[in-house]
């Protein structure tokens, strides 16, 4: 009755087929489609999916070491989505800074990666522990993966909804400093006048 030591992976991933694919590489999702399409609940085949910002240096910095796994693992299936385009999800899944990766097995999330080291030998580290899946030894991250298809160089944008936000703040306080009369009930320690 000995043990040898090596621990049960906490989530049985069913391996996917290879044959026939030739390139194994990440799949990123646009605004109009959804991750339920690609994750399928009947099945138990695993699923690491990326919730990343474009502007995100964090983001950026680990998108190399993604976009190099689906050669460490070509039996898994790799995904990323914008997590500023797909909000529901982020909300749906506990999301709440970027990057953030889970595994999901079928449509459930099983597992969510908590490293700060967020390397490629980590993240191999992270799927073998999961999933008692072992990475192809081979595979290190090359001068093609830092040009994608994850971004490894951040984009600017305007963050519309931060902008709105702060336009609707400023215009109420405006509004309210205009209208003090009006709102005195607002301030604390403003009592009523009462005509008797």
């Amino acid at each position: 009755n000995g043990t040898d030591g090596a621990r049960a992976p906490k989530v049985s991933c069913e391996e996917r087929n290879t044959t026939g694919i030739e390139r194994f590489v990440l799949q990123i999702l646009n605004v109009s489609q959804d991750l339920m399409e690609f994750l399928n609940p009947n099945s138990s085949d695993c699923t690491l999916v990326l919730f990343y910002t474009p502007w995100c240096r964090f983001s950026a910095s680990l998108a190399p070491h993604f976009n190099s796994l689906p050669r460490a693992f070509p039996t898994l299936r790799f995904l990323a989505l914008d997590a500023s385009q797909h909000s529901s999800l982020s909300t749906r899944f506990g999301t709440v800074a970027v990057p953030n990766i889970l595994l999901f097995q079928g449509a459930k999330p099983m597992a969510r990666f908590n490293h700060t080291d967020r390397t490629l030998e980590t993240l191999k580290d992270f799927i073998f522990n999961q999933t008692g899946i072992e990475a192809k030894g081979d595979v290190s991250v090359t001068e093609e993966d830092w040009e994608g298809p994850l971004p490894s160089v951040l984009t600017k944008g305007i963050d519309w909804l931060l902008l709105f936000s702060v336009l609707f703040l400023a215009s109420f306080v405006m509004y309210a400093t205009v209208r003090t009369e009006s709102i005195r009930w607002l301030i604390p320690g403003q009592e009523h006048e009462h005509q008797e």
